[in-house]
């Protein structure tokens, strides 16, 4: 009996004065997180800056000319204004729908996206004939914008256990007696087929690895095809062989670099100075006791190194591993009231075979659960982003407080209760972010 009393006071003493994990370093200066050297990551940052040309693959449709130009703000890798185009329709059953876009004149329909890509690479010289930007048919009535994330810090966010979401999830539930539920998300892996992760990247959580976010990107924002995504959205104007995007005598490809510059990125650092100030401390307990940390969670611990995940195909590093960050969100799904009615394009995402494979744990029903959620914003940097929510439409931090509904009602409305200089508080607490 005193030998399991003793075992008891051990284990109680471990948790509560167990040492606090490492921090995974902060900051905009361009460093590596320990997970290559500076050099190595220097260069995989020349890949991720680099601009495309029409010789190296871009398009036939596409936003962007290089990762750098959506993804810039305080330096690479960070968030922007920049945002892209996704509509969509209801059918007759009430159910999502993804649009039809034709394009050369109606010859070819674009099916099996959500996305619809600003920029085209024809007409040009080759084909002065070709028509092939794509507009929006009358028919799709859902539209929305959405700006692009910030990447910085994503190596800890892939590093966090799936369970760790799936718990945090379960707590929200119980606690708040259903009122907040945040949705955990199965979705492919693409580098492990057949294998599925906890989304966590995107603003519909279609990504749970760096590297299939990676091959998404590439394909879909530049028109860069890859091993993970093989197939171009359209054949016309295509000179180029299929994949654009091969190895290097590094045996790497733009996108196993795109991932490893993430990998290595520091997370976004705070304001330090004012986040000392007392007002901004004051801020931080408001920004509690209201409940906005239920969903805006301020720290969470990676795997320990060694660990697999992603299906197996990634090893956690020591660079990554049993690290605390504060990211100020739960990276779940949430009908916060703002959600645009948009379900996540299956083809768009995980490729024009993805139906040929078998997913574990993929439910196409738990997708559709998703049209009006988005997943919640991590606010580390928010201070420097000039537009803000999934959509960009709201331009202030209080705007931003005030738009949110559904799961969040009652939060705000303590908000709204807050006295005037509560209320600045917080929003001081906000700004050091």
């Amino acid at each position: 009996m005193k030998l399991l009393i003793g075992l008891s006071v051990l284990l109680i003493s471990v948790f509560f004065f167990a040492p606090a994990l490492p921090e995974a370093p902060s900051g905009f200066d361009n460093k590596t997180n320990g997970l290559v050297d500076d050099a190595t990551h220097t260069a995989d940052q020349v890949k991720f800056d680099e601009v495309e040309q029409s010789s190296d693959g871009l398009g036939p449709l596409y936003n962007a000319q290089s990762c750098r130009e959506c993804h810039q703000n305080p330096t690479s890798g960070g968030s922007s204004q920049i945002s892209e185009l996704r509509v969509g329709h209801r059918g007759p059953d009430g159910k999502f729908q993804n649009p039809e876009i034709p394009i050369a004149r109606g010859a070819e329909i674009i099916k099996g996206r959500t996305l619809v890509n600003d920029r085209a690479i024809c007409p040009n010289a080759a084909f002065p004939g070709t028509e092939i930007q794509e507009r929006v048919p009358d028919s799709e009535k859902i539209r929305t914008f959405r700006v692009s994330l910030n990447l910085l810090g994503d190596g800890f966010v892939e590093a966090v256990p799936d369970q760790t979401f799936v718990a945090l999830a379960k707590d929200q539930c119980k606690k708040n007696h259903n009122k907040i539920c945040g949705q955990v998300l199965y979705v492919p892996i693409l580098e492990a087929p057949g294998q599925t992760g906890v989304g966590r990247f995107g603003w519909k959580d279609q990504h749970a690895s760096l590297l299939s976010f990676s091959g998404d990107a590439y394909l879909n924002e530049m028109g860069i095809t890859n091993r993970l995504q093989p197939d171009e959205v359209t054949n016309l104007c295509n000179t180029v062989s299929e994949p654009n995007d091969t190895t290097g005598p590094d045996g790497l490809a733009d996108i196993d670099h795109f991932a490893r510059f993430l990998r290595a990125t520091e997370t976004p650092a705070r304001d330090a100075q004012l986040a000392q100030t007392s007002k901004a401390r004051q801020g931080a307990e408001l920004f509690d006791k209201v409940g906005c940390d239920i969903c805006h969670v301020q720290t969470l611990t990676t795997a320990p190194a060694g660990t697999k995940v992603n299906g197996g195909a990634f090893t956690i590093p020591s660079a990554l591993g049993d690290k605390q960050f504060h990211p100020y969100g739960d990276f779940l799904l949430h009908d916060v009231g703002t959600g645009d009615g948009i379900v996540v394009a299956m083809l768009e995402h995980y490729g024009k075979k993805m139906y040929q494979i078998t997913w574990k744990n993929l439910s196409i029903s738990e997708y559709n659960n998703t049209a009006n959620k988005i997943r919640t914003a991590p606010l580390w940097g928010v201070r420097l982003h000039s537009r803000l929510m999934h959509d960009g439409a709201s331009v202030t931090l209080l705007d931003s407080i005030l738009r949110h509904k559904g799961e969040a009602a009652h939060v705000t409305e303590k908000f709204e209760k807050l006295k005037p200089a509560e209320k600045e508080a917080l929003l001081e607490f906000l700004r050091s972010l």
